[in-house]
């Protein structure tokens, strides 16, 4: 493929994003379960 470091690139940023949101997420998720434990 002609541009094998833009699309590994490409592919690593959306996976870093998608990791970050689900990190993001799960905390609130997990902050949520705690304040109605309360």
């Amino acid at each position: 493929m002609f541009l094998d470091n833009v699309v590994i690139a490409g592919v690593l940023t959306v996976g870093l994003m998608l990791l970050f949101f689900a990190g993001l997420g799960i905390f609130i998720w997990k902050d949520m379960q705690k304040r109605k434990q309360r």
